[in-house]
């Protein structure tokens, strides 16, 4: 065989390559759980049968890409090449999703002659069949993580999600509203940025140079709940140091008044707080307001694990508990929530994070929560009440109450049994100044350097923020004593009169803080 002659349809190694072909290349991205990963798009043009495909692992969405992009590039009066056009989406052992990828390709293919050298400038934007650049769900999400991640620096995106998108402090936007301004701007180079101005409407208040934001208007009042001083007390204690706390009482004696009362008086959120709930409601397909407003979320408790946690035969998606992120979940008739569901829950109230695991994705939702539940204590729901007979045995009452585990209650705080309706209860505080008194009482903490709150503080952080008199210290370790008291008790003892000493206005904890304290123990 000559030494000249070469196998298949490879070029002889001396032939130069087309100097006429250039690869261009673009960032994108894509949401992989909460977090996005970049994603460079690049675009070659080669002699060949013409045709126009999209590789590197894409969803349906992407392949519909195609379309859309045919039909916005031919009304704005682009003709196709008789070449074949191939569009690679990498790394490609990425699963890339969502709509915001038509914008990059179209521009890809648009200017296949001109050389793109915009190497940190990220392009996102779903396309109409006229052109028309469109926001999407997603990305907002996605350029927070980036932003959040210290990738992303400079953004071409649609101008109709400016006033979510100009939210996020630290990045240039570059809005577009039709496919043939991006072109324009990108083959120009006439980056102008964005400087749309917001203003969060919330009310704000600055501690230990942090800015914290927070709402006036009350929506249900304290005031409308009669007696019940003692859980409303609790209630108290709860939204001021962010508390898991559980309810028990007879049905109507108003446990689900409290719950659905304390997202109004519920602590400030910093600007990334907000941020991080918006993200949230965002991959929920909601749109957010940007207050100042904790969540609350109340699943039913016939609600599936997967709606719960989040989950999905092929992709992970997002659930209550992530949902009720840097707000409250609240479980109304407790023990009928599934067993499985109730131990699965351990991990949020412990780890505050979510992981999901599925054959094809592995997913990780952030879950700061505060964890407020409220159950009857036997099935018929008399058992307490002097004025009604209970009609369960023995075992059907233990049965109901092993539905909750001791690791389970172990994670939760505050524990109130509520008293009984009486004709002579009496209106007593209003939510107003049971609001004052949780930001008294969370400025206490921030001015104390915490960047966690009480109910949430780690091991390390209970031994440096609760420290006891010695009285305390003495009632404390009698109690240990007296009521064979595990570890995590005694952490939660020690975070609960944290925030009664707090409330108090107190710097260190005092023997009257903890006697409360341990009053809020489970019996």
């Amino acid at each position: 065989m000559s030494q000249n002659s070469h196998s298949g349809n490879l070029p002889p190694h001396n032939e130069k390559p087309d100097e006429n072909v250039i690869v261009n290349r673009l960032l994108s991205a894509t949401l992989d759980g909460l977090s996005a990963k970049p994603i460079e798009v690049e675009a070659t043009f080669t002699k060949g049968l013409p045709g126009f495909a999209v590789v590197g692992l894409v969803s349906s969405d992407i392949q519909e890409a195609k379309e859309r992009t045919k039909s916005a590039l031919l009304i704005n009066g682009f003709k196709f090449p008789p070449l074949k056009i191939t569009i690679n989406l990498s790394p490609s052992d990425i699963k890339k999703k969502g709509t915001h990828f038509d914008l990059s390709i179209a521009v890809m293919v648009a200017l296949q002659k001109e050389s793109i050298e915009e190497e940190d400038l990220f392009v996102f934007g779903e396309l109409g069949l006229d052109g028309r650049v469109k926001s999407s769900s997603t990305l907002f999400p996605i350029i927070l993580s980036l932003k959040e991640q210290g990738i992303l620096k400079r953004a071409m995106v649609p101008k109709a999600a400016m006033p979510h998108l100009s939210h996020i402090a630290g990045v240039e936007f570059i809005p577009v509203e039709t496919l043939e301004e991006a072109i324009g701007v990108l083959k120009n180079k006439n980056f102008q940025a964005a400087t749309q101005a917001f203003s969060y409407q919330s009310l704000s208040m600055t501690v230990a140079d942090q800015i914290y934001y927070y709402e006036e208007e009350i929506g249900s009042d304290f005031l409308d709940i009669k007696g019940q001083g003692v859980a409303k007390r609790a209630a108290l204690i709860a939204a001021a140091g962010m508390h898991n706390f559980i309810m028990e009482g007879s049905p109507g004696c108003g446990k689900s008044m409290i719950a659905k009362r304390l997202k109004d008086i519920l602590p400030p959120l910093r600007e990334a707080d907000m941020l991080a709930i918006a993200k949230h409601q965002f991959l929920d397909g909601t749109t957010p307001t940007f207050q100042a407003i904790r969540p609350i979320r109340s699943p039913h408790h016939t609600a599936t694990s997967a709606s719960i946690f989040g989950g999905g035969s092929f992709q992970a998606k997002i659930g209550e508990v992530a949902l009720a992120h840097k707000g409250m979940l609240f479980f109304d008739e407790l023990p009928h929530f599934s067993k499985n569901i109730l131990e699965a829950l351990r991990e949020p109230l412990q780890d505050k994070r979510v992981n999901i695991s599925r054959v094809n994705s592995k997913v990780e939702y952030e879950a700061d929560i505060m964890f407020v539940a409220a159950m009857n204590p036997c099935p018929c729901g008399n058992l307490l009440s002097k004025r009604k007979a209970c009609r369960c045995s023995e075992q059907e009452i233990k049965r109901y109450k092993n539905r909750l585990s001791d690791p389970f209650l172990d994670r939760i705080d505050l524990f109130v049994v509520m008293q009984e309706v009486s004709v002579e209860d009496k209106q007593d505080i209003d939510s107003q100044t049971m609001k004052k008194q949780v930001n008294q009482a969370f400025i206490r903490q921030k001015e104390r350097g915490q960047t966690n709150l009480n109910g949430k503080l780690l091991e390390e952080e209970i031994e440096r923020f609760c420290q006891l008199s010695t009285d305390a210290e003495k009632v404390l370790i009698s109690a240990i004593d007296r009521f064979g008291l595990s570890h995590r008790s005694i952490g939660s003892i020690k975070k609960v009169a944290r925030t009664i000493a707090d409330l108090d206005q107190a710097v260190i904890i005092e023997k009257k803080h903890l006697l409360e304290a341990l009053s809020y123990r489970r019996r």
